[in-house]
């Protein structure tokens, strides 16, 4: 097959949407199908271009077998919403270059990734030019979070987006998205159920595997052998709601627990701030890692934490949680009860389920479990990840269901 996949998100970045994109296209690429993505210079999730893609416009490279056109864009140094907008506009107008001579070749699948949601017009467009399958996938119901994140306050603005959003749900074949709560919310949106279908993100269990803990990735932080490691990793933003870490260190200074904040992003800077004011000694702040030494720092931590705030509940799914589960991390998790991913945690007796946004619901679940035996938790999460999530089972999936189709 010939396949088109459009994305603003893609490697070397390490963490969100970018790696999920670049796994797919690179294990479609591995199994004799021809891949082209458009895409930007990556950029996530520190809102900077990376070095070595700065000053650089237009051009293709390839990796791993994937044809990769890279298109620049405005990067915001302060994240709003209204410069996120902007983010995503100036991409759209930048990949023309590519789109448009593509629109006169012929191709098998067109994958649109949203967010940015408005990446689905150029698949609606093409599908109209060559009646080519067209799937649009979403990572995050991009909207409705930032209506129910205050992030878009123009009510004229919002209701151009809707009507956006509606033209590409209904002109897809497909919506394919990451939980069964994202599906009832695409559903809701008068989408019929067969037309939804289920992509989950996925996890190497193989790579990502349950190892004593390594002395020496302690040392690398600087964290003592005595002190109980809590650990956040990922991308440090507004959806997140992780303020409360600073609130919960404090009141745990004299406690066994340690807390290791891993990642970048817009809201890093300010946690930084805070805990410096408080002069806070039990708390370290890192960029992320090379994805070399992730199972290791996975396996040091006696907690991970998968924070997001209420009004994000079914709108994402926390992506760190599966390379948690798949280490058999012992997760405090924040859900609110009737959302996918409380229901999971607590199906499958797999995580700490605390009230989202609540410094002392998290300290009390660290306080109250920091001494316990909870390996019952970790071998729950590993043995889901092994039977939910596991990376090569949930593509072959995904590709069949492609090849039948086309």
């Amino acid at each position: 097959m010939r396949i088109l996949i459009y994305g603003i998100n893609y490697a070397p970045e390490l963490i969100g949407i970018g790696k999920y994109t670049t796994e797919m296209c690179e294990w479609l690429a591995s199994q004799g199908n021809e891949v082209e993505v458009i895409t930007g210079m990556p950029s996530y999730p520190n809102w900077k271009v990376f070095d070595t893609y700065r000053k650089r416009w237009w051009f293709t490279e390839i990796i791993r077998n994937v044809r990769v056109h890279r298109s620049p864009l405005y990067v915001p140094k302060n994240v709003t919403g209204a410069n996120r907008i902007l983010h995503e506009i100036s991409f759209g107008i930048s990949t023309l270059i590519f789109w448009t001579p593509r629109l006169f070749r012929r191709y098998d699948v067109i994958i649109c990734i949203a967010p940015p949601l408005q990446l689905g017009l150029a698949g609606v467009i093409y599908k109209m030019l060559h009646k080519t399958l067209f799937i649009y996938h979403i990572q995050d119901l991009q909207l409705d979070a930032a209506k129910q994140l205050g992030l878009i306050k123009s009510k004229f603005l919002l209701s151009v987006v809707e009507g956006l959003e509606k033209i590409i749900l209904k002109r897809s074949h497909f919506v394919s998205t990451i939980s069964d709560g994202m599906m009832r919310k695409v559903n809701s949106k008068g989408i019929q159920a067969d037309k939804i279908i289920s992509f989950r993100n996925w996890i190497d269990t193989s790579l990502m595997a349950p190892a004593t803990p390594d002395p020496s990735i302690r040392s690398l932080f600087g964290i003592d052998s005595s002190k109980k490691v809590i650990l956040y990793s990922g991308n440090i933003g507004e959806k997140q709601g992780i303020e409360i870490i600073i609130e919960v260190a404090e009141a745990l200074k004299e406690s066994e627990a340690f807390f290791l904040i891993i990642g970048d992003g817009a809201f890093k800077k300010k946690l930084q701030d805070l805990a410096q004011s408080k002069r806070l000694e039990n708390i370290k702040f890192f960029p992320l890692q090379p994805i070399e030494l992730l199972p290791g720092i996975l396996n040091i931590a006696d907690f991970h934490l998968v924070l997001q705030k209420k009004a994000a509940a079914d709108l994402v799914m926390p992506s760190k949680l599966t390379a948690i589960l798949s280490v058999g991390g012992a997760a405090i998790v924040s859900a609110e009860k009737g959302t996918t991913l409380y229901d999971i945690v607590d199906q499958n007796k797999m995580g700490i389920l605390i009230e989202p946004e609540s410094a002392s619901a998290l300290r009390i679940a660290i306080s109250k479990n920091l001494n316990k035996d909870l390996n019952k938790i970790r071998r729950n999460a590993r043995y889901y990840a092994q039977s939910y999530l596991e990376k090569e089972a949930i593509m072959k999936q995904f590709h069949s269901f492609l090849t039948n189709k086309v």
